[in-house]
């Protein structure tokens, strides 16, 4: 759905971005010889070894002289490294047209934006990581929320995955097991894309959201004025909001818990089930678990996370989401993997009266 917030990319910046796209599908040739010769060293995935760093070495030393090999690291390696930086420069070619609707969304409209105060530190896992190898970090450009919210994501990540990003984030928001809820908390609410499928499934719901990169949520800010939702948004850590006790009737996030070191995930759901309501729901969704791949999907995972600049990727999806959110206090706990390949995978629960 278009806004005046949508961007209208000019030829440099749209050759570019449509280069990378397509630079990315056309590697897939490669990747279906790499995969043949996978299978070929890797008759059956239980053979590999029960370590993953010695897995990836084993892996690296059994693949070393394949030329599909070297040329996918290649293509991964200058996709990560590239895709802000390009979606960046498409942006700074447009800014002129964009900055009256920037400036306008901001502030003109029914969302709040509360920004973390002077005396407020971001957590330690946070600080100099530039996560999705995003270059000098969330907060590097003033408007790095619209970049990755309407380029990497709208131009880049779904045209790779033409309708599912955000058809998938609607499914999810309607999973609860209410029809209606009245104070919706979403946690990690980044640009606000999890957070309008809330908004669109809950309409007469006040939604809140929290997160910890400032430019993320002055986009979702605009996003909101946009759209007229009044959201009321906070720079604050999802394990440490702020709330009183019971302030919500559904807590939920959207493939936030990734980006997260354990302590913090079990965090996350004792903050969860603190803010709700005694008999409101909780709803995360996050990568597969490992405990759902044989030996080899593990491999692949693990090693796509650090070329795509995941730190904290093998130590959350290594995590029993339904045994962490047990241990929070909550009942009529469900886990599952949705989708071919178990992804996203779906924890829901309840706390008790």
């Amino acid at each position: 759905m278009n806004t005046p917030l949508t961007p209208v990319l000019r030829q440099r910046g749209r050759a570019s971005v449509d280069f990378l796209v397509h630079f990315g599908k056309g590697a897939q040739g490669v990747r279906a010889q790499l995969e043949r010769e996978i299978a070929g060293v890797v008759p059956d995935p239980a053979m590999l070894p029960d370590d993953l760093d010695e897995r990836d070495a084993w892996m690296e030393t059994s693949l070393g002289a394949s030329r599909a090999w070297r040329v996918s690291k290649a293509v991964s390696e200058w996709h990560s490294t590239m895709h802000g930086l390009i979606a960046r420069e498409a942006f700074e070619e447009v800014l002129p047209d964009l900055e009256p609707a920037i400036a306008r969304y901001q502030t003109g409209g029914p969302a709040s934006l509360e920004p973390a105060g002077p005396e407020d530190s971001a957590p330690s896992y946070w600080q100099g990581v530039n996560f999705h190898r995003t270059a000098g970090g969330w907060e590097d450009h003033p408007q790095q929320g619209y970049i990755h919210g309407e380029i990497v994501h709208r131009r880049l990540v779904e045209a790779m995955y033409p309708g599912g990003i955000f058809l998938q984030r609607r499914a999810i928001a309607a999973m609860p097991p209410r029809d209606d809820y009245a104070r919706i908390l979403d946690m990690g609410a980044s640009t606000g894309h999890f957070t309008a499928a809330l908004q669109e499934t809950y309409p007469s719901a006040q939604i809140t959201g929290v997160d910890l990169s400032l430019r993320a949520l002055e986009h979702a800010q605009r996003v909101a004025n946009a759209h007229g939702w009044p959201w009321r948004l906070y720079q604050r850590a999802a394990e440490q909001t702020g709330f009183a006790d019971g302030s919500f009737d559904l807590v939920a996030s959207y493939i936030l818990l990734h980006e997260l070191p354990a302590a913090a995930i079990r965090g996350v759901f004792a903050e969860a089930f603190r803010v709700l309501e005694p008999g409101g729901d909780m709803i995360m969704s996050d990568v597969t678990r490992y405990a759902d791949m044989d030996r080899l999907g593990v491999w692949r995972a693990d090693s796509g996370a650090r070329y795509g600049g995941e730190p904290y990727w093998r130590e959350s999806a290594s995590l029993d989401l339904a045994t962490v959110a047990r241990e929070a206090g909550f009942v009529d706990v469900s886990a599952a993997g949705l989708g071919p390949r178990a992804y996203p995978h779906v924890v829901q629960g309840r706390k008790p009266l």
